[in-house]
């Protein structure tokens, strides 16, 4: 236990210290919230929710598109 709380107190102590490392986590993090977010609104529709109406046929459509 003494081990585990001497790793994580060096990781809290290592990003408090940070100066130009709390800027490129901050613009990883808005990299990541329009990749997966954004972009995946406004790209990526969820096509099998609008053309199906259960799962039976949604699990037919993507069996069938596999298989060709």
């Amino acid at each position: 236990m003494n081990l585990l709380y001497k790793i994580v107190n060096f990781y809290i102590d290592g990003f408090k210290n940070m100066k130009v490392g709390k800027k490129l986590w901050l613009i990883i993090g808005t990299k990541l919230f329009i990749f997966f977010f954004i972009l995946k609104l406004f790209f990526f529709p969820n096509i099998l929710q609008t053309q199906f109406t259960n799962d039976k046929d949604r699990a037919n459509f993507v069996i069938d598109n596999i298989t060709k």
